[in-house]
């Protein structure tokens, strides 16, 4: 009974979880006219890509994808080289001072961001990175790194400190501990920082809102609601792009899922 109470319980989290998605994925397989009538249907009659076509051949989808994911990708490498090396330091070397640093990084990322848009803005305007790549990736770094560090930073807490001493004892560097010893061993929560690091610059609107004006440089979510207008709003040609955009997502979770949950538990356990 326990185990079909359990069975019974996750079968019910997954479908408040994955209803959305599959009415999503749903709506963009149906005709615009079967959207709008009385009695909407979640089993599409009859099929249509019209949807797809539309949002890759009339409003350039693979643009927006291909932004996103060079943004994207650049944030989480970013993130992870810089955040790894400042746990490390934190957590495994003579720091002073290192709680008060990590109250610190906390405390930036508790900012809201509507507050930052307007100050950020003109320090881009003033050194020329509107409408560019750097102004996105350097400002998503300053949104994700702190989380970067901290998720780091508790699970290198974990890692016995005999390992050092056996390292510092064959006459290993602060460095080469680093990269040959500590950052393989950080591989499940390195898995899980950069899937976080990438799904927040994958799915951020405002800042990108505000410093990219034109298809060039606008991200997804940006492209997205490009797709409406004064007088319409295309929620089959919506539903296609979420549908593109999320199914990456879903399958980067589902690959990694083993890494994910080891890097989340083991985390919270301290040797």
């Amino acid at each position: 009974m326990k185990r079909l109470a359990l069975y019974a319980g996750a079968l019910l989290i997954f479908l408040w979880s994955a209803s959305p998605f599959i009415w999503q994925f749903s709506t963009s397989f149906q005709l615009d006219r079967a959207l709008t009538s009385g009695t909407p249907t979640l089993w599409p009659d009859p099929w249509t890509f019209e949807h797809y076509r539309n949002v890759f051949v009339e409003k350039q989808l693979h643009r927006y994808v291909l932004n996103s994911l060079f943004v994207a990708l650049a944030t989480t490498f970013l993130c992870l080289a810089i955040g790894s090396l400042a746990a490390f330091a934190l957590s495994r070397l003579r720091v002073r001072g290192r709680f008060g640093i990590l109250l610190t990084i906390l405390s930036v990322s508790m900012f809201p961001q509507i507050t930052l848009v307007g100050p950020l803005y003109i320090v881009a305007s003033a050194l020329g990175l509107l409408d560019t790549f750097t102004a996105l990736v350097l400002i998503y770094i300053a949104l994700v790194l702190p989380l970067v560090t901290w998720v780091l930073y508790g699970y290198l807490e974990t890692l016995p400190r005999e390992i050092d001493e056996a390292a510092r004892m064959d006459g290993v560097g602060p460095l080469r501990l680093y990269w040959s010893i500590i950052l393989p061993m950080t591989l499940p929560s390195l898995v899980t920082t950069g899937l976080l690091a990438f799904i927040t610059a994958w799915n951020e609107f405002l800042f990108a809102l505000a410093f990219t004006s034109n298809i060039d440089t606008q991200t997804i979510p940006i492209g997205i609601a490009n797709f409406t207008n004064l007088y319409y709003v295309p929620w089959g040609d919506i539903a296609a792009a979420s549908a593109v955009v999320t199914a990456p997502l879903i399958l980067l979770v589902l690959f990694f899922q083993r890494h994910i949950i080891e890097g989340l538990t083991q985390g919270g356990i301290k040797e």
